[in-house]
Order: C-alpha cells, then sequence, then structure tokens
C-alpha cells in the first residue's frame, strides 16, 4: 500500500511539474507587438482617463484560454522593476490583470508623474516567449 502511495505521489508531482512547464515560456510571434493606443506618451491629462490597448499579429482572448497566438493584457503602473518570465505575472495595484479580454481601461491615478507599460499574457498570466511588452511611456496626471 505504501508503494502505491509512493508511486501515485510520484505521478502527481511529475504532472504539477510538466504544468508549470507547459504553463511558462509559451511563444509568440516574432512580428507581435504591445503598444498604447491612448494615452500617448508625455502627455498631460486631468483626472481620470481611458488607457486603450494595442496589439498587431496576435489576438485578444480571455485568461485560461489557449488560442494559438493569443493573450490578454497586463497594465505595469508605476513598475520599475522587469517582469521575471519563469513567474506568472504579478497581480496588484500596481499589476492590473484584464484576463476577461478587455483592451481599455478607465484609470483614476493620483495628481504626478507615472509610467505605464503593457505586458501580453498566456493562458496561465505568464508572459510570452519572448516577453511582449509594450514601451514604457509617462504620463502626468493634473
Amino acid at each position: 500500500m505504501k508503494l502505491v502511495r509512493l508511486v501515485m505521489l510520484g505521478m502527481m508531482l511529475g504532472a504539477a511539474s510538466s504544468y508549470a512547464a507547459f504553463a511558462q515560456g509559451t511563444p509568440a510571434p516574432k512580428d507581435a507587438s504591445l503598444y498604447f493606443i491612448w494615452p500617448l506618451d508625455g502627455a498631460t491629462l486631468k483626472g481620470a482617463f481611458w488607457c486603450r490597448f494595442g496589439l498587431r499579429n496576435m489576438g485578444v482572448t480571455h485568461a485560461g484560454d489557449t488560442f494559438p497566438n493569443s493573450g490578454h493584457h497586463h497594465l505595469l503602473i508605476d513598475v520599475n522593476e522587469p517582469i521575471d518570465s519563469n513567474e506568472p505575472i504579478p497581480q496588484d495595484k500596481s499589476h492590473l490583470h484584464f484576463g476577461a479580454g478587455q483592451t481599455e481601461t478607465r484609470l483614476e491615478l493620483a495628481p504626478g508623474k507615472h509610467t505605464l507599460q503593457l505586458v501580453l499574457g498566456d493562458a496561465k498570466h505568464y508572459p510570452f516567449n519572448p516577453p511582449l511588452i509594450s514601451k514604457k511611456i509617462t504620463i502626468t496626471v493634473k
């Protein structure tokens, strides 16, 4: 009975590690690009504003969907540290997830300078390989 449990535990651990490996490093087309439609880099905005995301040569889908050449948006606000491609993209007030396939959001940021950057995540919120990351833009909120 102990041997059966050990074998089953080994199978579960092997499946878990295979799943983790599958969730990382989803390939992205070399000609894909991620960008901001609005706001533009250097924009000065008053109050809340719409932030619109653009994606070329890939599709936008829901988190959890494994359609080829598709993913979902993540918006990084005032993030300076690089994204770890071996870890899922964090989810907090500086790393916003758009797992329902959204391509825009209304943001309300404190007055001052802010940076915005987009990262496309795969079905399990991992960055693609190579990571599909927009240019970081700077905006000022009055």
